[in-house]
C-alpha cells in the first residue's frame, strides 16, 4: 500500500528540508498543513473491519509441531510421539492435544508459514509484539499501546488491557508516551476472591467525597502543567483522567466483574487460568476495550515435550475454542481480531533430553474474526517443519495487517523522541490473502 510520499513525491518527509527551493512559496508551516490534510484523508480511507483485538501470547516458544502443524508423516524423530486429529478443514490436522480447536477450525485461519530470525526469547517477543526487529537505538510501541495512541478510549473503559498484568516489557509504550501504558488487572481471573486492583474507592470514600478529591487533584494538575511541560506530566494527568473515568463509572467497573457471568459459561471456559483469562477477555472487549493481550503457560520445553502438552494445553484448547464459540453466539467474533502467538517455533527433531529447542525460522499463528477467512490454512512449512515451504510470513507483515484490520495505516509515522518520524510498521505488507 502506498504511503503518503507515494503521492506526494516532491513533499516526502526526507526531502522537506528543500521546501520553499523550488520556487513555491511554501513556508515551512504551508508545508506541514498541506503534508497532513493529504496524510489525513489517506489515513481515513481505510474503512476498519475490526473494533478490538484479543492477543493470546503463548511465552516460551510454543511448538508447531505439536500443535498447529503436526508432521504426521515425517519420521518419529522429526514428528514427535504425539498423533494428530482431523479438523473441520477438510484434509488438515491439528495435534492430538486439539480436539476441542479441531471442532471449531471452519471458524479461524492458521499461518503455517510465520518466520523470523531471531532465537533468543526476548528478540523474539519484540518481533511479534512490535512488528520491528529489536534496535539498540529505541524500543518501539507495542501493538496495543499504538492503537490506545490512535483511538483513545471507549465506554470510559480503558483502550488497552493486560490480563493479568503485562506480560513483558515489549508488550509496552516503548518511545510512545506513558499515557498509553496498558491498564493490568494486578490479579488473575481465576484466583478465588479475584478482585481488580485500584478499582474499588478507598473505604470510607463515597462518589460525592471522591468527585471533591478529584476537583482538588485537578487544581494540582495545573499548577504543575503552568510551571513545566513534559510527558511525564501530561502521562500522568492523562491516567488521572482514565482513572476517573473508570472508577467513577459503574458501567465501566462492572466490565471486570467475572463474577457476573454464569456458572455454566464459567465452567464452560475451564475454572483454569487460561479459561478465566479468556472470558475476562470477551467481558472486556463486548465492554468496548480495544484491545487486550492475555498471557497462558510456558512453552519453552527443551526437556520432556510430551507430558509438557499433555499437561498445558487442554486447558488452552477448550478455553479457546470456547472463547470463539461465545464471541460467534454473541455476534461478537466478526468484529473481534484473535490472534494466538508465541515468540517463535521449536526446533525440527527431538533433542536429547526428549524436547525441542528454539527455532525461529518457522512457526503457527492463528488468527480469527475480525474480517480473517475462516476455514484457511495459510502458506506451509516442508516436510520436517524446518523451514517455510510456501507463502512465509514475518511478523512486520502480520503486525501491517492487523492495524489495516483496525483501519489503521502502519506507515504513518509516529514521532518518536529526538524527535524524528517513525513509521508504526516499516516495510510490512497487507497479507490480502488472510482476509475474508
Amino acid at each position: 500500500m502506498a504511503g503518503p510520499s507515494a503521492r506526494m513525491p516532491l513533499f516526502s518527509r526526507r526531502g522537506f528540508l528543500t521546501v520553499g527551493t523550488f520556487g513555491f512559496g511554501l513556508t515551512l508551516a504551508d508545508f506541514l498543513r498541506l503534508r497532513a490534510r493529504a496524510d489525513q484523508k489517506h489515513y481515513d480511507a481505510i474503512e476498519a473491519k475490526a473494533d478490538s483485538v484479543i492477543h493470546i501470547f503463548l511465552p516460551g516458544g510454543i511448538a508447531h509441531q505439536e500443535s498447529f502443524d503436526p508432521k504426521p508423516y515425517a519420521p518419529v524423530e522429526y514428528r514427535g510421539e504425539l498423533g494428530s486429529i482431523a479438523t473441520k478443514i477438510p484434509g488438515e490436522v491439528f495435534s492430538e492435544t486439539l480436539p476441542k480447536t479441531a471442532q471449531i477450525a471452519d471458524k479461524i485461519t492458521v499461518i503455517r508459514a510465520m518466520t523470523h530470525g531471531e532465537a533468543a526469547h526476548e528478540r523474539g517477543t519484540h518481533n511479534m509484539f512490535t512488528g520491528y526487529k529489536p534496535s539498540p537505538a529505541i524500543l518501539y510501541p507495542s501493538m496495543g499501546s499504538v492503537v490506545a495512541h490512535e483511538y483513545g478510549p471507549r465506554n470510559n473503559l480503558p483502550p488497552y488491557v493486560c490480563v493479568p498484568s503485562q506480560p513483558n516489557v515489549y508488550a509496552g509504550t516503548g518511545y510512545l508516551s506513558s499515557a498509553f501504558s496498558p491498564f493490568s488487572l494486578g490479579a488473575d481471573p481465576a484466583s478465588p476472591g479475584f478482585r481488580v486492583q485500584d478499582l474499588a474507592l478507598p473505604g470510607g470514600v463515597d462518589e460525592r467525597r471522591f468527585a471533591t478529591r478529584r476537583t482538588v487533584l485537578d487544581a494540582v494538575n495545573e499548577h504543575f502543567r503552568a510551571k513545566e511541560k513534559s510527558d511525564s506530566l501530561t502521562a500522568m494527568d492523562t491516567f488521572y483522567e482514565r482513572a476517573y473515568s473508570l472508577i467513577s463509572s459503574e458501567k465501566a467497573r462492572e466490565a471486570f466483574n467475572i463474577d457476573a457471568e454464569p456458572a455454566e459459561l464459567r465452567d464452560a471456559y475451564g475454572r483454569n487460568e487460561a479459561g478465566q483469562r479468556m472470558l475476562m477477555a470477551r467481558r472486556l472487549v463486548e465492554a468496548g476495550v480495544r484491545f487486550v493481550v492475555l498471557q497462558y503457560g510456558g512453552w519453552d520445553m527443551h526437556n520432556q515435550i510430551t507430558p509438557g502438552m499433555r499437561a498445558q494445553m487442554p486447558a488452552f484448547d477448550q478455553a479457546f475454542a470456547t472463547l470463539i464459540t461465545d464471541l460467534e453466539n454473541r455476534g461478537l467474533l466478526d468484529r473481534t481480531l484473535v490472534m494466538v502467538s508465541t515468540e517463535f517455533g521449536r526446533t525440527p527433531k527431538i533433542n536429547g533430553t526428549a524436547g525441542r529447542d528454539h527455532w525461529p525460522k518457522v512457526f503457527s499463528v492463528v488468527l480469527a474474526g475480525g474480517g480473517i477467512k475462516r476455514g484457511y490454512i495459510h502458506g506451509a512449512s516442508n516436510a520436517t517443519a524446518s523451514e517455510p515451504d510456501r507463502d512465509p510470513i514475518g511478523p512486520e507483515d502480520l503486525a501491517t495487517t492487523i492495524y489495516h484490520q483496525l483501519g489503521i495505516v502502519a506507515d504513518k509515522e509516529l514521532i518518536a523522541p529526538g524527535p524524528r518520524p517513525i513509521e508504526i510498521v516499516d516495510g510490512g505488507t497487507v497479507r490480502t490473502e488472510l482476509l475474508a
